[in-house]
């Protein structure tokens, strides 16, 4: 999978907008069947998906790993390093896969220190993939702070699918959450004016979302909830922290 991350035009264009970040978790694919093709790659990265880039740099995340039968496998030995042109710092991985199941894969990243917005930010994110068509547990949660738990299966989805979750905090539904929706524009989408950059949905009184995914191609759902207890910035200062609950799902168009 070809990833970018500087699209220039785009950049110029939208340079005065204030869009959504997003942490990327995003496997090189969804499903696998082929015993030959069985090794993943992930690239992990907090960017503005739709508008593919600018990058924020990462610190080493706080968790990385793979959930299987109900079991955190930790995976933060697989990550390397990477440096974008302007020494933002982002990651890739590898898992080979090996057992016919669903693996949810899941992220915490160290918080993220936002001075524009004056707050810390932490988007924990996950993404499914399934395994030799072992088809097992693809609602599970991880147990996460904020966790978006899904109603619809997260992989095999065509174009134009309904994608539905709840959203959770401390494993309760919250009513009327607000999740925002960017597409991982990295075919070069134009962007006819701001608004289309970060879809914004909110859920209903039960915690219950739905959006119907437009294009093929990599989705992200980020549920963004404020913590309950401010946390100190670099310079030692207590201020907000945006906590996000985010799901990547992908959809492909059908083809003849």
């Amino acid at each position: 999978m070809c990833y970018r991350f500087f699209t220039l035009p785009l950049l110029l264009l939208l340079s005065t907008v204030c869009h959504a970040h997003f942490q990327t978790l995003l496997p090189s694919s969804d499903s696998v069947a082929d015993a030959d093709d069985k090794t993943l790659t992930f690239l992990l990265a907090f960017t503005h998906p739709m508008a593919q880039g600018p990058l924020m740099s990462m610190e080493m995340p706080r968790q990385f790993g793979v959930f299987l039968d109900g079991k955190k496998h930790d995976l933060l030995a697989q990550l390397t390093a990477q440096q974008s042109p302007n020494g933002q710092q982002f990651f890739h991985a590898r898992f080979t896969l090996t057992q016919p199941r669903d693996h949810l894969f899941y992220l915490e990243p160290a918080p993220y220190w936002e001075p524009d917005e004056g707050q810390l930010i932490i988007h924990y994110t996950k993404v499914i993939v399934d395994a030799f068509e072992g088809v097992s547990a693809w609602d599970q949660l991880v147990g996460f702070p904020v966790e978006i738990e899904p109603l619809v299966r997260p992989y095999g989805l065509w174009t134009g699918n309904l994608f539905r979750g709840i959203v959770k905090h401390h494993a309760q539904a919250v009513p009327f959450a607000e999740i925002e929706v960017e597409y991982f524009n990295d075919d070069g989408v134009k962007i006819p004016a701001s608004p289309f950059l970060t879809q914004v949905i909110k859920a209903d009184a039960q915690g219950v979302f739905s959006y119907a995914m437009p294009k093929a191609g990599w989705w992200g759902f980020a549920a963004l909830i404020e913590a309950e207890h401010p946390q100190k910035n670099p310079q030692g200062e207590l201020v907000p922290v945006e906590l996000g609950g985010l799901i990547w799902v992908r959809t492909r168009d059908m083809i003849r």
